[in-house]
């Protein structure tokens, strides 16, 4: 299969600490250097990934993103060595969870009607 059947998130009180759109929002970050460059290439507004990332470094015992303020050089954004474990670590779990769920959802499935178009 080619999608994601399952979403995971992991709770924290009221909000989800990590999830797959700010996993993917942290590899974006990681690959751009930027917030604002990271949600652009991802079509959401700077401040909804601003708060995205604002959720997760509040989140976790030390920020997963570091930011840097503007000046000579513009600021930017780095992905922290803690940002990297969560990272990493949820990707994993999203892998191993996906390939057992996938291994049993065929009958599941099979039960669905058609999708008209």
């Amino acid at each position: 299969m080619t999608t994601n059947i399952i979403k995971i998130h992991v709770p924290y009180g009221k909000v989800s600490a990590i999830g797959p759109g700010k996993a993917s929002l942290l590899e974006a970050i990681a690959r751009d250097g930027s917030i604002s460059a990271a949600a652009r290439s991802m079509g959401m507004s700077y401040k909804r990934a601003w708060d995205l990332v604002d959720t997760m470094n509040h989140s976790f015992k030390q920020p997963l993103v570091a930011t840097a303020t503007g000046g000579s050089h513009g600021g930017g954004a780095h992905i922290t060595e803690l940002g990297f474990l969560v990272l990493h670590r949820y990707r994993e779990i999203e892998a191993k969870a996906s390939q057992v769920v996938n291994a049993e959802i065929g009958d599941l499935l099979a039960l669905l009607a058609p999708i008209e178009e």
